[in-house]
């Protein structure tokens, strides 16, 4: 019972760091277009190549 006056706490504020880690993710736009950039990665495409 002694154990989880510690692991309670313990838990609750690796949650409450793990959201804050998400809304800091959110706020500076890292899934600002998770399809677009897993589209481009398969593209076979190049931009920087010459067309003939």
């Amino acid at each position: 019972m002694e154990m989880l006056a510690y692991l309670i706490p313990i838990s609750l504020s690796l949650g409450a760091l793990g959201l804050a880690a998400f809304f800091w993710a959110l706020r500076s736009n890292q899934f600002d277009d998770p399809e677009g950039d897993s589209r481009r990665i398969l593209n076979d495409e190049w931009d920087d190549h010459p067309k003939p």
